[in-house]
């Protein structure tokens, strides 16, 4: 990432380290101690954290020797509660929220934000004919005292804390995230969105996203995150499960901006019963490693998962990401569109799975992959895996790896337009199909970005 990245600055000490650095069952149990938590909860966060001791880290992908979860701090308290009015948020953390642009996008379009600072949600808010409506927006350790049952019910169904080392780590300290529950046939206008920001050195984040979509509701969720640049390693590894209803529909959007020393290890999934339709729309900027694979499980007959990514690295990145479609139902579609960039020898890596199972008659699946590389240093791969498991399905994979077009920027260059406009140009055009996909508040943010990133990339 080039020296512009506009969200590296710190605001000092912030909040309480509670604990030395690594990680122990002591710790856990003051971390369930500290929140209140029920019985069944801490014993769910010990038995992860045996999970998390026994996994090895994947064999595959980018190496995570370099990370010492030894050296990490686990929980950084800042607040005492949740507050509904950012008055009563300390101001150092209410100053950076609007240096962000939080604020603003609060005020604008946003039917519900929750912001997540180290460890814990600090402010919250939903807007009142929301919750007229039966619209439950919180924090997770709200949720899990105040819709326990609920809560409980779908709690680690979906991602199961022996499903990764991250996974596990995960289920033995998250903290934060947010609780969505959308009642049947409501369906929302505006989004609901979450930032979440790291501020300490050497810091752990690891929230908790649960979203159910009751039958035929709808809404679109953002998630931000940034942090600033320190030399020492941070970790993000949040878990986020979605439960779509039938003929409901959930859009998650999240533009991942980590600074350069953070690795992303998240664990996203969704599961559609009939008729559901799921989109995520997945844009990766940010962190030194990023292992991202956003699944939809399309349990329901008809149902309907997109995955719209992008995502750029530059020198010391790699952004190890793509999705997993896996058709249970009859006359499911999926659909895969994957953007990347690789410029001053970063690299961007898509790797993906699409698996129609034997009950999955008549489903369909379309891949796309295109790659812009934009120097002889940067690289590119493309890491399909396709199961048919019955003889009915459909999929179609096309993949296209390039540099930009010397005959094209010849022809804009002869209009009168500079190299480096033209090069602009290129790219802009070549991300659009995910831009347009995002609101226009966030698009705007996003090219601003990407215009940033590609100042250092051309010459």
């Amino acid at each position: 990432m080039n020296n512009e990245y506009k969200y590296g600055f710190n605001d000092g000490k912030i909040g309480e380290k509670l604990f030395d650095i690594g990680l122990n069952e002591d710790k856990i149990k003051e971390i369930s101690l500290i929140k209140k938590e029920p019985k069944w909860l801490l014993n769910y966060r010990l038995e992860s954290y045996k999970q998390f001791l026994e996994i090895n880290n994947p064999s595959w992908g980018p190496s995570l020797n370099d990370i010492d979860l030894n050296d990490i701090y686990y929980y950084v308290k800042v607040s005492d509660k949740v507050k509904d009015n950012w008055q009563e948020v300390p101001k150092t953390i209410k100053n950076t929220f609007d240096k962000l642009g939080v604020i603003e996008a609060e005020n604008n379009f946003l039917g519900g934000i929750a912001t997540q600072y180290e460890s814990d949600v600090v402010y919250h808010s939903l807007e009142k004919e929301l919750k007229e409506k039966g619209v439950i927006f919180t924090d997770t350790d709200t949720a899990i005292k105040e819709y326990p049952d609920l809560y409980r019910k779908y709690f680690g169904t979906l991602v199961k804390n022996n499903d990764n080392k991250y996974a596990a780590l995960n289920g033995s300290v998250f903290s934060g995230g947010t609780f969505i529950y959308i009642p049947k046939g409501v369906k929302l206008e505006k989004p609901l969105h979450s930032y979440f920001r790291i501020n300490a050195d050497k810091m752990g984040q690891f929230e908790r996203t649960l979203i159910i979509v009751d039958d035929g509701a709808d809404v679109t969720y953002i998630e931000g995150c940034t942090a600033p640049v320190y030399s020492n390693n941070a970790l993000h590894a949040a878990v986020v499960e979605i439960f779509v209803g039938n003929g409901a529909k959930c859009r998650y959007t999240a533009i991942q901006n980590w600074s350069n020393n953070v690795y992303n290890l998240v664990t996203k999934r969704a599961i559609c019963e009939e008729g559901g339709i799921m989109e995520w729309v997945d844009g990766n900027l940010g962190s030194k490693v990023n292992m991202k694979y956003p699944a939809i499980i399309l349990k329901g007959d008809n149902s309907i998962g997109t995955t719209i990514s992008i995502a750029v690295s530059g020198q010391g990145q790699i952004q190890d990401a793509g999705s997993k479609m896996i058709h249970l139902g009859k006359n499911t579609f999926s659909n895969v569109i994957s953007k990347s960039i690789s410029k001053n020898g970063g690299n961007s890596i898509y790797r993906g799975l699409i698996y129609h199972g034997e009950k999955a008659i008549g489903a369909k699946s379309s891949v796309e992959c295109d790659t812009i590389i934009m120097d002889d240093q940067s690289k590119s791969d493309t890491i399909p895996t396709n199961v048919i498991k019955n003889g009915t399905t459909m999929i179609e994979h096309e993949a296209k790896v390039s540099k930009i077009s010397e005959d094209l920027l010849y022809y804009l260059m002869s209009r009168g337009i500079s190299k480096e406009k033209a090069n602009e140009m290129v790219v802009m055009g070549f991300i659009e199909p995910f831009t347009r996909e995002l609101p226009m508040e966030y698009a705007i943010e996003l090219n601003t970005l990407l215009k940033m990133e590609m100042e250092d990339s051309i010459g």
